[in-house]
Formats: C-alpha cells, structure tokens, sequence
C-alpha cells in the first residue's frame, strides 16, 4: 500500500504547478531584477524547456519577455555563493524554453543571440566552473540552435552570423555536445551548401579531415555511421584544387573504405560504404584514386565496380523491384561507380589496367547495364517521373555513350522508350520545388543537377544517340519515332541559352556540347538519309537557324568548334535545299557562304623550315589549337561546299569577291609540292575544279595563275583536264 506521503509522477507534477503559479504572480509582481532572478530560479527548477506546453511558455513569456533574460545573457558576474555564470545560465534555459515555441523561435530576438549561443557552445570550461553549469549552458544553447534549423529563416541566420565556424571548433574541439554540432552541421550543409562551404571553408575542411582520420581508424560499428555522414561534408572538386591538404582525406576516405569493402558485410553495412564511394568517384574521379600512391587502387577500383555491377543487378532483376523503390539512393551510387569504371576501360587516362582487367570489367557492367535495361523495359507512363528512371536512364546514356557494340540489340529495343521520356521532360518538365529532396537523396553526379536534371534527359542520351544515327537498325527506330523533329526543338531551346549566355562569361559548358553533339547527329542523318532532310520542315528551319547564327560565333576562338559544326551542318543541307527558295541568294544565305569562305579560307598558312628550307602548308595558329576535333569537319565542309558551287549560280561570283582563289594560289605557288599532305590536295581540288567547271571567271583568274602547271605538279588530275579543255 503507497504511504500518502510518497511522492507519485501526479502529485509531483501538480506541486510542480503550484509552485510554477506562485513563481509567475511573483514575476509579474517583481520590482527589482534581484527579485526576477529569484523567481526565475525557482521557475527553472520546476520547469524543464523539454516538458513546457505552448500555454506554460506564453505565460512564462508574458511574465518576463525577453528584456530580462537577455540582459542575464551578458552578465558573467554570479552572486556570492551560486556558480560561476549562473545568470547567463538561467538566461539560456529561459532562451531554451522559448525556442521549443516554433512562433517564438523565428522572433528577431531570438536570432540576435546566435552569437552568444555559438560562443557558448565552441567554449571551454573555465578553471574551478561548475560543470553542471557549464553542460547545462552548452545543451541550452543547442536546444536553440537545433530549433532555428528547422526553419529557411534561422537556416539564414545561423549561417550569417557564423554559427556554421562555431559547430566545427566545437566538433573539433570534441567539446560537450560535439556529437550535436556535427548533426547540426549535416542538417545546415543539406540545406544550404554552397554558402557554407563559402563562409566557412577552412573550418569545414578541417571537420572532414578530422571525420575522414576516424574514418581511417575506426574498426567498430561507428566505421559506418562515419560512412553516412562522411558524405555531407565532402567538398566540391573546385576546393580540392584550391587545397592540396585535401588529398589526406582523400586517402583516409580510401583507406577506410578499402578495409569495409574488402571485409565481409551486412546490407546495412554494406549500403552506405556503396554510397559514400558513388560520392567520391563522382565528384573526384579518378584524383581521388590517385591519392593513393599504391598497387592496390587496382584492386580497390575492380572490387568497388563488381560489388556495384552485382547490387545493381541483385535489384534490378528482382521480379518485384522491392529493393529498388526502397534504396534508390544507394542504386545511384552504384551507379556512378559503373559509370567511372567504364570510362576507366575507355579512356585509361589516368589509371592504368591491363587488358584483361579492362576486358573483366566490361564483361561484369555488361550484365549489370543489361539489368537496366530490363528494368526500363518494366517502366510504364506512371513511372517515368520517378527520378529513379532519371538515373537509370543517364547510367544507360552513359554507357550507349562510349560502348558502341555490346547490348546493341537490347537498347534499340528500348529506343522508342528513351526517345518518349526524353521528350516528355522536354516538354513538360517537373517542377524544380517538387523534386528537389528527391534529387537530393539520388545522390546526383553534378551538385547543381537538383534545378535542372528534369528538364534535359538529352543531354545524356545524345552522345549515344549520335553512334546509333549512323547506324541502319537503330537510324530507323529514331526516324520513325520522330526523334528528329523532337532533335531541332531541342536544337534551337539549346541555341537560345547558349545565345544568352554567349557574351557573358563563365559561359555554362552543358548548352555548346548539346549542340556540338546535335550537330553529330544531324550530319548522321544528312549524309544517310538526304529524302528524309528534303521532306521534314524541321531541316529548312534548321538551315535557317545556322544560316542566322554563325556569324556569330566565327570570331570567337573560344567557339570555332561550334562555328565549325555549324559551318559544315549548313553546307550538308544547303547541297540538298539548293532549288528551294532557302537559298536563293538572298542577304542571309549570301552572308551564310561568306562566313563559310571565312571559316574555310582562314584555316591555312604557309611555314618555311630552316632546316631544310621547305615550305609547309600548315594549319594558322587558331586553328591549331583545335584541329584536333574539327579537322574531319573542315574537309568535309570543303567537299560539301564544292558540291554547292554547280547548284548555286550566285555563289562563284562570293568566292571572287573574297579573293579566296587568290589565297589558294599563293599557298600552292609557296608551299614544296612534296611537303603538301593528299588530303589536302584533294580538298582544294573539289573546290577548285568546281569553280573551273562552272564558272569562266574562275577558269580564266586560274589560268593567269598557271593553274594547269599547278594542278600538274600537285597531281590534281581532275582540275588539270578541266583547265586544259577549251
């Protein structure tokens, strides 16, 4: 039987009340400071800020306000006999209590105490402090911090006023309630990461240094909490540039992983070591590999990518597709890890395997990319705006980009899915606020992927796309799903965001390569399919895009691969429209052929060798830099422009005009015929003979030139029967 002196929850708690009662008539009826700070006191004994209902806060509120507990804040002073700093204490239970009230939390009150909240919980106990004090103070200040993050506003706030510096001295420090700061940093770092990193850069590389040194040495269970927080703190590639100290933490994060996936695993285990190397391969490639100065990263990277091909495909061939709507995140990540291995296997750059470790290799992701394409197979209209089928379908870009043999027969299969999802987002994309946690959660290669990876599914599908054009099977699954109509739509939205951001630099890289690559496809379907360019309208309407365009891209060394491209697309398709009334000669076709002139004229010069006194016919030094990549392009643009000159009666008279032919001749009068490549000889005699062909002019200036022992020394048999004809 309970003595009814015994105390119970029930009897406590309503004591509890009356004293609380007396203490706020007390409060209200106060007429000095000392006798606030008594019924204060007694009010914080009573009442804890985690058992407080919203009525106990207001009228604890409304009793005091904030002009008493903020001036407790500021005073370090303490009364004879009571702890070190017992007022600032009380002052920060009091800021506490009101902080668990959402409406208080956001008051401008509230805010101005940041600094105060970090300073306290960045600080070290003082000699002789009490520590009960001292922790009350810290976990105080946290309870006010943690409600501020749960808002845009104190996320702001908290960032400003430096709050981001303060949670990473104190994690560093390992001060009382270290494990706090850090969660706290994870949930500001999600929320707003580039402005972190911008305000606290040196503290928050300190951080991930210490956290990836645990990581590294860690052998319990916290190895793999560590994997999961590991991922928020990892900056983007343009800071470990900017820090070459980084590169220990990227060994740690090596070493680490090495040991957890080179072990036997959980699931649970296994996850988020699966995500956290997705992270590092993606945003570091292969600099972080090479951290590692060892004959293990081999190893390493072979075991990361089979470990990744066999959970894809432990997933995705699942019947049900459990696994896949329940770990999305952790797919992506593997994901990533394929996608580094393969362009490992393609590329070899930078690290180097064998043949047979490259030919392993390929053999694994081509289950597991066959694995993805049987999930997309399963996709219906419901599906396609999971970001998950986002992911899935980059991955498969991706490797349609670069592998243009295996899996050909399973992908056409899937093309007219592809095709339709990729016009989908292209014209009706989600909304950005909708998807941003998702994307978030996938765990996108590129950070800012999280406005606008919805919006443009093409621009990982068209490099694949760009093989399978020039191939027959696949060329007739994108034809006759109208993948060309959907191409120059995207074509021309591409172009007008190139275009405004062309005189404003850093231009974003993204818009030209959509377009470089478009153009590949174009020329694809131009040169195989010229009764398609002639019958679609989206072809005349390109013609006239690139027409309108190239003139401003042609001066520009930075674009004259675009120009390039733009150049020689125009003069494919201008071989096919050349009776339509595109190009009749007026203003914007003529000026489309002097731009070409220029772009095809301008890309030679002559060299003398003081050696053996030769003289080259060289590429210009603008040219040089990037011929490279436009040197098929330049020959194929020559060819097409001599297929242009008996189709157009008006274009002989702009090559007088420009006083090409006259180029054309001082480079062959200079240059030593043995010096001068074939293909460039055959290059010049497409045009040449041409014009020779079809126009008296031309024929007549190439004769003062003494085109016939020209064409005879540099063996251009066609031009020289042309030019001896009478």
């Amino acid at each position: 039987m309970t003595s009814t002196s015994e105390k119970t929850p029930e009897t406590e708690k309503e004591a509890n009340n009356k004293i609380l009662e007396r203490c706020l008539k007390v409060l209200h009826d106060a007429k000095n400071d000392s006798e606030q700070f008594a019924a204060l006191l007694l009010v914080t004994k009573v009442v804890k800020a985690s058992e407080t209902n919203a009525e106990t806060r207001r009228r604890i509120f409304g009793a005091i306000g904030f002009s008493f507990p903020s001036r407790l804040l500021i005073t370090k002073e303490s009364p004879s006999g009571c702890p070190n700093q017992i007022f600032r204490a009380l002052g920060l239970t009091l800021f506490a209590c009101f902080s668990t009230s959402p409406e208080m939390a956001t008051h401008p009150e509230m805010f101005n105490k940041i600094p105060i909240f970090n300073e306290v919980i960045s600080s070290q106990m003082e000699p002789g402090a009490d520590i009960t004090t001292f922790t009350s103070m810290i976990d105080d200040s946290y309870q006010c911090l943690q409600a501020f993050s749960a808002c845009s506003e104190g996320q702001r706030q908290l960032v400003t006023q430096g709050t981001v510096s303060a949670l990473c001295q104190a994690y560093i420090n390992q001060c009382h309630g270290c494990e706090k700061a850090l969660r706290l940093l994870v949930s500001l770092l999600n929320a707003m990461e580039n402005i972190c990193w911008n305000t606290s850069k040196p503290e928050l590389l300190k951080v991930c240094n210490v956290l990836s040194e645990q990581f590294a040495a860690e052998e319990g269970n916290r190895k793999f909490e560590l994997c999961n927080i590991m991922q928020h703190f990892l900056p983007n590639m343009c800071i470990l540039k900017e820090d070459p100290n980084f590169t220990a933490c990227l060994k740690n994060c090596y070493t680490g992983l090495f040991s957890i996936l080179n072990s036997k695993l959980s699931i649970s285990q296994r996850d988020p070591a699966l995500k956290l190397a997705g992270l590092l391969l993606a945003v570091y490639g292969s600099d972080w590999l090479l951290a590692v100065n060892d004959d293990t990263r081999i190893k390493f990277l072979t075991l990361i990518v089979n470990l990744a091909c066999v959970e894809v495909r432990i997933c995705l061939e699942d019947p049900g597709l459990e696994a896949t709507y329940s770990k999305p995140d952790v797919i992506t990540a593997c994901y990533s890890i394929i996608e580094f291995g393969m362009m490992v296997c393609v590329l070899d750059d930078k690290v180097h395997l064998t043949e047979a470790e490259s030919g392993q290799l390929v053999k694994i992701m081509v289950e597991a990319f066959g694995a993805i394409i049987g999930y997309l197979k399963q996709v219906n209209e419901e599906q396609l705006r999971d970001p998950f089928v986002f992911a899935s379908v980059r991955a498969l870009g991706a490797w349609m980009a670069e592998e243009t043999s295996a899996l050909k027969d399973e992908i056409c299969e899937v093309l007219p899915l592809l095709i339709r999802y990729a016009q989908m987002l292209f014209e009706c994309p989600f909304r950005s606020n909708d998807i941003d946690s998702e994307v978030k959660e996938l765990s996108l290669t590129d950070p800012s992927e999280a406005k606008t990876w919805s919006k443009d599914a093409l621009r990982f599908l068209l490099p694949g796309f760009c093989h399978l054009s020039a191939e027959d099977a696949p060329r007739r699954i994108l034809i006759s799903h109208g993948f060309h109509v959907l191409l120059y739509r995207y074509f021309a939205q591409q172009w007008k965001v190139f275009s405004s951001w062309q005189n404003t630099p850093p231009l974003p890289d993204d818009p030209e390569m959509n377009l470089r690559t478009a153009c590949g496809v174009f020329l694809n379907l131009v040169v195989t399919e010229p009764a398609l360019i002639r019958e679609e309208e989206c072809f005349s309407s390109l013609l006239k895009l690139l027409m309108e365009s190239l003139q401003s891209l042609l001066y520009n060394q930075r674009f004259l691969i675009l120009a390039a491209n733009f150049t020689t697309l125009g003069l494919m398709i201008s071989r096919i429209f050349a009776d339509t009334p595109v190009l009749q000669g007026d203003s914007v076709s003529k000026g489309f052929f002097q731009e070409a002139i220029h772009f095809l004229s301008k890309a030679h010069t002559i060299q003398r060798e003081k050696m053996d006194q030769r003289t080259w016919i060289v590429q210009t030094e603008k040219y040089q830099e990037v011929w490279d990549q436009i040197s098929e392009l330049w020959f194929l643009g020559m060819q097409a422009f001599g297929s242009c000159i008996p189709l157009l009666p008006w274009l002989p008279q702009s090559i007088i005009d420009s006083e090409w032919l006259n180029d054309i001749f001082d480079l062959l009068s200079q240059a030593s015929p043995v010096t001068v490549e074939s293909d460039l000889i055959t290059a010049f005699q497409s045009v040449l003979a041409e014009l020779a062909k079809n126009n008296k002019s031309c024929k007549d200036f190439m004769l003062l030139k003494n085109g016939a022992e020209k064409a005879n020394l540099y063996g251009m048999s066609i031009l020289e029967q042309v030019l001896c004809e009478n």
